[in-house]
């Protein structure tokens, strides 16, 4: 059966996507090369951990979603979208290899008349640079003359209830007008605003900007948070009187690390590097580390050793309320302290089965009892069901990696 609208890669951006376009009525097709999330979807599950729940896939199905594992049937649609996911390879740049065979699967079944968008985070230059070729090479067709081609970032925030696929402005920039305009008319579909950029290249460095911004500022604040502590300074608080200021500034919190989705971007091309953001990605890094020399500190000053010591940690996914675990900080905390010779034990509402390596975490069931037993318990994310005044007070020592705890309460970072 024709569908109007193909969504490439069922991962955390494409899901989303598929979500809201179901929603908005557009019949979609669901491809992913890998069996798996299809037969999930399929069955009503949500291939991704704390992507979309059981209910809303369902609803997906009923509204008209359909994913599949062929791509023969990429050949049927009217609009297809790459989500596919650019990962940092070693040498600290993206790897468009998923992109890649993404772009080879839907350009040997390309109608003419197609448009072609992508929403991966890729560097300024590679839709035209990269994805056109392939597209061309593989169909025989033009972009901007044969095919319509476009790129648009994605502004997916997982776990956000008050800006979704709906309300939050949609960028996008073609390679001609007329790529512009068409993929305008996809997304006016399912955001209630879009934002034409000039072209590609300026769509593209959206996503870099955007991307980046966020890493830059929270290396300025866990640099702060380094040098506060240093000083005797309370950051949470200064942070509390900055914010009131209603111009010019923005508040971003420290933590024990960054985690997400969304890479750093700090080499463009093979000669061109955002220092500021090289930086900020060392600095950032350091976090983990940071964190467990705090631990370590405080274990002493309350005459313990971190060797034997019995640690508890409070959250281990990347962001608060969610399951996803992508980048966080947590495995690298475990790890260090493991190797430092402590005893590492976890605690997650959103997370039944933790490993460190291919090395199982024992999970605590009783919260508080795990607390009142461990030497060291240490919260790494704040989920909305933690009553840190309760732990707080249950635990030996607390520390406070999210600042979220009542003042005077615990350690803070």
């Amino acid at each position: 059966m024709p569908a109007d609208l193909a969504v490439i890669g069922l991962g955390h951006l494409g899901l989303p996507l598929a979500q809201a376009a179901a929603a908005a009525g557009i019949k979609t097709l669901g491809y992913d090369p890998d069996p798996r999330p299809a037969a999930e979807l399929a069955a009503g599950r949500p291939p991704v951990s704390g992507s979309l729940s059981a209910s809303e896939i369902r609803r997906m199905l009923s509204g008209g979603f359909r994913p599949t594992t062929d791509p023969a049937e990429l050949g049927r649609v009217r609009t297809a979208v790459i989500c596919a996911p650019t990962p940092l390879g070693p040498d600290r740049r993206l790897d468009l290899s998923a992109v890649g065979d993404a772009a080879r699967a839907l350009a040997a079944r390309l109608r003419p008349h197609t448009t072609v968008l992508l929403e991966s985070a890729v560097e300024p230059g590679t839709t035209e640079g990269y994805l056109r070729p392939i597209l061309e090479e593989g169909s025989g067709l033009r972009a901007g003359a044969d095919f319509h081609l476009a790129y648009s970032p994605s502004r997916l925030d997982p776990g956000n209830r008050a800006h979704g696929q709906a309300n939050t402005p949609q960028v996008i920039g073609g390679l001609t007008p007329a790529c512009t305009e068409s993929a305008a008319a996809f997304y006016g579909r399912v955001s209630d605003k879009v934002v034409r950029a000039r072209g590609l290249r300026e769509a593209e460095a959206v996503k870099l900007l955007e991307t980046n911004f966020r890493h830059v500022n929270i290396a300025l604040v866990n640099e702060m948070a380094v040098l506060c502590h240093d000083l005797g300074v309370d950051l949470w608080d200064v942070i509390r009187c900055a914010e009131t200021k209603p111009f010019g500034f923005q508040a971003f919190r420290p933590g024990p690390g960054v985690g997400g989705h969304g890479h750093p971007v700090g080499t463009v091309g093979p000669h061109r590097s955002l220092r500021l953001v090289e930086l900020a990605g060392q600095i950032n890094e350091r976090m983990p580390g940071y964190v467990v020399q705090r631990c370590a500190t405080l274990l002493n000053e309350h005459g313990k050793s971190a060797r034997a010591a019995r640690i508890l940690l409070l959250g281990v996914t990347y962001k608060p309320d969610l399951a996803d675990q992508q980048g966080s900080p947590a495995p690298e905390i475990a790890r260090r302290l493991m190797g430092l010779g402590a005893s590492v034990g976890y605690h997650d509402p959103y997370v039944t089965d933790w490993r460190v390596h291919d090395r199982p975490v024992p999970r605590a069931d009783s919260l508080y009892e795990a607390a009142a037993t461990a030497d060291l318990t240490v919260l790494l994310q704040h989920h909305r069901t933690y009553d840190l005044q309760g732990l707080a007070v249950k635990a030996q020592i607390f520390l406070d990696t999210r600042g979220a705890s009542p003042a005077g309460a615990a350690h803070r970072l």
